[in-house]
């Protein structure tokens, strides 16, 4: 059996609600359901929350709401292994055996049926632990700079300041999508950041982080103008 895992709490402190936020004319979290629901990939889709306000919307738009999370993984620091882990617990407890889990994160609006199911193939081709969203950083990170308490600038890696761009390592960045692995995996904590896993490499544009006001209205904006072109199919 294959379940998506969708890790909602309450409690957002930068953006007020944000996993049922309006977004582009719904709860960000709708469109997060109907992928997965389209995506046909899943026998069960799970909204695991703490609120009752987010699994009022999560039931709405057809995902189950069969538990309520508890406090200790409801905090900032409740990491997806955890959260993940309890799910499937709770599964275990009701007798219904899963194989895969796709946790997908609440705020994904810019998630694609094809790339869940492209990750989905690939992490049983591979034979890898998990299989998550990957995007390349827009700048080489090794010639990064800080600023400093006197409000000068410093690089982080001096040692590269003369350094070409094309001759830098191009590096990637956790595209803050999905995260498929086999409830194995999961349970026993392995780890997802290492070479465990396999990257399903997206274009910038979908990797859109929604941290603060500014990142929610440009991804808005960017969501709005694909729907408008075609480049999104909903």
């Amino acid at each position: 059996m294959k379940v998506a895992i969708i890790p909602a709490r309450g409690g957002s402190k930068r953006i007020h609600g944000k996993n049922i936020k309006q977004f582009a004319g719904k709860p960000i979290m709708g469109w997060v359901i109907d992928v997965a629901r389209e995506s046909g990939l899943f026998d069960r889709i799970v909204v695991s929350t703490d609120e009752s306000e987010i699994a009022d919307v999560a039931t709405k738009y057809g995902a189950e709401v069969p538990f309520l999370r508890p406090p200790e993984l409801s905090d900032d620091h409740a990491g997806i292994i955890e959260v993940v882990q309890h799910a499937i617990g709770w599964m275990r407890k009701e007798d219904f055996p899963v194989k895969y889990v796709c946790c997908i994160l609440p705020t994904a609006a810019f998630l694609r049926t094809d790339i869940l199911s492209e990750a989905f193939a690939k992490l049983i081709e591979s034979g890898a632990s998990y299989a998550f969203s990957v995007s390349k950083y827009p700048f080489p990170i090794q010639r990064a700079i800080r600023i400093d308490s006197t409000g000068r600038v410093e690089a982080l890696w001096p040692e590269n300041n003369t350094a070409r761009s094309q001759d830098l390592e191009e590096v990637y960045h956790d595209a803050g999508q999905f995260y498929w692995g086999t409830t194995e995996a999961f349970e026993q904590g392995e780890v997802i950041f290492s070479n465990h896993s396999v990257p399903i490499r997206l274009p910038r544009y979908l990797a859109q982080d929604i941290d603060t006001a500014e990142d929610w209205k440009l991804a808005e904006l960017t969501f709005s103008a694909m729907r408008e072109y075609g480049d999104l199919t909903r």
